[in-house]
C-alpha cells in the first residue's frame, strides 16, 4: 500500500513538473484558452457592429421616375430599378388583368403586349419598358364591347377558371396582329407559351381560329 501511494504521489509530481516546464499547468492552459475564446468572440462582435447592415440602401436602389405608355395613356410612375413591370402594373396602375403566376417566364398567365409583341411582364423590368407601347387585357376592351379576342372566348368557351384567361387573349392578340390567317398548327405554336392548368385547350385555339375570322369582318 504504501509503495503504491509512494507510487501516486510520484505521478503527481511529475505531472506537475511535465505542466512546469511550459510555464504553466494544464488548468491554466484551459483557463487561458476559455479566455482568449471570450476576446475572440468580443472581438468579433465589434467588428460584425462596423459592417453595412443589409437593409441600408445600395447604390443603383434608389427610385426613379418613369413615364409608360399603357392601353394608350401615359403614366408617371415612381419605380424601383428592380421592380417589374407586372408588379408596377397591378400595384401602381391598378391593371390586374395580368396575373401573377410563376413569376418566373413559364406559365403565361402575365402576358401583354410590348410594341404588338407578346411578352412575359413578370420578366420585363419597369425602367425597360419606358418608350414602348404596352397593352394589356382592359385595352382590347372598348366601352362595353369586348374585343374580337375576348368575344371568341367567351364564346368558344376558351375558358374554365379563367387565371390564366387575359394572358391567353394577349397571347392569341399578338399572334393574330402578325398573323391574320393562322393555320391549326401556327395556332398551337403561337399559344404555346401559355399554360392553361385545366387544360381547357382545345376550346382555346378554336377561339383562336373563331377571332382571325371575326376580326376580317
Amino acid at each position: 500500500m504504501c509503495a503504491s501511494k509512494r507510487s501516486q504521489d510520484q505521478g503527481r509530481q511529475s505531472g506537475a513538473t511535465s505542466g512546469d516546464r511550459f510555464g504553466f499547468t494544464r488548468r491554466e492552459f484551459i483557463k487561458s484558452w476559455s479566455a482568449g475564446g471570450v476576446a475572440l468572440a468580443i472581438g468579433h462582435n465589434a467588428m460584425a457592429a462596423e459592417v453595412k447592415q443589409p437593409n441600408e440602401a445600395l447604390a443603383g436602389d434608389e427610385p426613379v421616375q418613369l413615364r409608360l405608355n399603357v392601353n394608350g395613356k401615359s403614366h408617371a410612375v415612381l419605380v424601383e430599378p428592380r421592380w417589374t413591370l407586372l408588379s408596377v402594373m397591378r400595384e401602381q396602375l391598378g391593371l390586374t388583368a395580368a396575373k401573377i403566376g410563376c413569376e418566373r417566364g413559364e406559365c403565361g398567365s402575365c402576358t401583354v403586349l410590348v410594341d404588338d409583341l407578346p411578352r412575359y411582364a413578370c420578366m420585363v423590368l419597369a425602367v425597360e419598358a419606358e418608350g414602348h407601347r404596352i397593352e394589356t387585357a382592359e385595352g382590347l376592351v372598348n366601352g362595353d364591347q369586348l374585343g374580337a379576342v375576348q368575344a371568341s372566348f367567351m364564346k368558344e368557351d376558351g375558358l374554365q377558371c379563367g387565371y390564366c384567361t387575359p394572358g391567353q387573349v394577349m397571347a392569341a392578340e399578338g399572334l393574330l396582329r402578325h398573323n391574320p390567317n393562322p393555320s391549326f398548327d401556327e395556332i398551337r405554336r403561337g399559344m404555346s407559351g401559355n399554360l392553361c392548368r385545366c387544360g381547357a385547350y382545345t376550346n382555346i385555339f378554336t377561339a383562336v381560329a373563331d377571332a382571325a375570322v371575326l376580326r376580317k369582318g
